[in-house]
């Protein structure tokens, strides 16, 4: 957990990066990046140099030779600032250095190296930067895990193609309703920051601590289960250290448009889906996967991106994606055919809707977070829908805090109810479903006047596959009986006269 003393280090270097006229937040984040890689490559080389003193044997595939020494953070960390830069921006500096791993992709993360590019302006806040960082425990994963997730959160400007950082606290609660385990092979195919990714893993960590001592188990955590797919390299380069800092180095991360055809290899590749794709912009036909078109004639990356999760998904496989409220309730072919598509053909558990304050102050877009499983033979008879009204922060710009955060997953399941937040009742409704419909379903239709309800898959048929929560409550009208106008006038002549009877009274009071 971060100290206010670290949170005020982190807030300083941020500002003189603006002040220092790099200001474009998403470079800010890769250049933190650059040298918390260059910081961790010295410490994989004190681990070597250890091993092979313990072993008495050569250093065994050395990251730096000796010629290399000089660009080690711990050499190079108490330099003058003039020194420092100049070892930084040198043809065969440090950038040299990284770069050249990219080419011959020595680890998982160098791969992405390969058009890193050094932009920090001047020597003194490259000596200012360096100095935070080596005060950070780097071999303590809670505690680089959280500054670099602080770092992130202050990417508060959107992207291009409507991607921008979805809130830790409603990936949190989404990866707490899928609850992930280490048969999971877990995929995000709209990456970014790869915080679905991280959380998952987190949660694994925290629900399955023993499991995890296991040599099969964590071979499998920390090099196969987790994998992504980014087509934008400063992100793939900050997903990339997001994971690595939170002790996940061998992160499947492909650099590719996850729609295009360059992407065709992905088919039946993992258990769990958990993202947030872009909303909105529409492709190019011909850049399209054909695969994608055969299950929804479009060309809006939003149902495009649900066609590939239907596509990446092994059969059982689950997965929880948040959408823009008009793929609920669009009524053109293609949003109608996929969402017959989902409900017909796989498994629609859960339509949860959140305000549209949620996103801000990147975006004001209504969303709501889809729940189902791959079958390909059906299985939706009834579907669960929730309106998350409160999730903990004001829905205004600036999003201050409303409710307890919730540092843990233990935290979050802790009470079904929260003073203003409903994120833990979604949680605590979800895991007991069963006695919850069993109680809804008593109810008639006027019964869904509630935050909660179901809805069979008939009905929703019947209307077009229509799936907005307005569509289907019903409100309870209370009637209000009010006077006839014949009386309302009666009586306001009544007062009248008594208020001209008083104005008289009064007047001879004061003569």
């Amino acid at each position: 957990m971060l100290t206010g003393d670290l949170r005020s280090q982190i807030d300083k270097v941020w500002d003189t990066f603006w002040s220092g006229g790099l200001a474009n937040p998403l470079l800010v984040m890769e250049q933190i990046t650059y040298l918390l890689f260059i910081k961790r490559l010295d410490e994989i080389q004190t681990l070597k140099e250890k091993k092979a003193n313990d072993l008495g044997k050569p250093i065994e595939d050395p990251v730096f030779t000796k010629k290399q020494y000089e660009l080690r953070w711990s050499k190079f960390k108490d330099k003058d600032a003039d020194a420092m830069y100049q070892l930084f921006t040198k043809d065969e500096g440090i950038f040299g250095f990284i770069r050249s791993l990219g080419a011959s992709q020595k680890s998982t993360f160098s791969r992405y190296m390969k058009g890193a590019t050094f932009m920090i302006p001047t020597p003194r806040l490259l000596s200012l930067v360096v100095d935070l960082l080596n005060k950070i425990d780097m071999s303590n994963r809670d505690t680089k895990g959280d500054v670099y997730e602080y770092l992130l959160s202050k990417i508060a400007s959107a992207g291009q193609n409507g991607q921008f950082r979805t809130p830790r606290h409603i990936i949190k609660l989404i990866v707490a309703m899928m609850e992930p385990t280490l048969d999971d092979i877990v995929c995000d195919p709209s990456a970014g920051s790869c915080g679905f990714l991280v959380t998952a893993s987190e949660y694994v960590r925290e629900k399955h601590p023993k499991e995890l001592l296991k040599t099969e188990n964590r071979k499998h955590f920390e090099n196969k289960m987790f994998m992504g797919m980014e087509f934008d390299p400063t992100m793939l380069r900050i997903g990339a250290m997001n994971m690595m800092l939170h002790g996940i180095e061998g992160v499947q991360l492909k650099d590719v448009d996850a729609l295009s055809q360059a992407n065709a290899g992905f088919y039946d590749a993992c258990t769990l889906v958990l993202a947030n794709p872009p909303f909105k912009g529409s492709l190019d036909e011909d850049v399209i996967y054909s695969e994608l078109t055969k299950t929804v004639k479009t060309k809006k990356t939003e149902l495009l991106f649900l066609a590939l999760i239907l596509r990446g998904l092994k059969s059982g496989g689950r997965a929880a994606v948040i959408i823009p409220d008009g793929v609920l309730f669009g009524s053109n072919k293609a949003h109608v055919d996929l969402r017959k598509e989902i409900i017909e053909r796989h498994h629609l558990l859960a339509v949860i809707s959140m305000p549209s304050g949620v996103f801000k102050p990147y975006a004001g877009v209504s969303t709501a977070i889809l729940i189902f499983t791959k079958t390909g033979n059906g299985g939706t008879k009834d579907v669960w829908f929730y309106e998350i009204k409160a999730d903990g922060y004001s829905l205004d710009d600036k999003r201050t805090i409303q409710a307890s955060e919730f540092e843990t997953f233990k935290q979050l399941e802790a009470n079904a109810e929260v003073k203003g937040t409903d994120l833990p009742h979604v949680l605590h409704t979800w895991r007991n479903l069963k006695a919850h419909r069993k109680k809804l379903n008593e109810l008639p239709k006027k019964g869904r006047n509630t935050k909660s309800f179901f809805v069979n898959a008939d009905e929703l048929a019947k209307n077009s596959y229509d799936l907005s929560m307005n569509k289907y409550r019903v409100i309870d009208h209370v009637e209000v009986r009010y006077d006839k106008p014949k009386d309302i006038i009666n009586a306001i002549r009544k007062l009248d006269e008594r208020r001209a009877k008083e104005m008289q009274e009064l007047e001879q009071l004061l003569k």
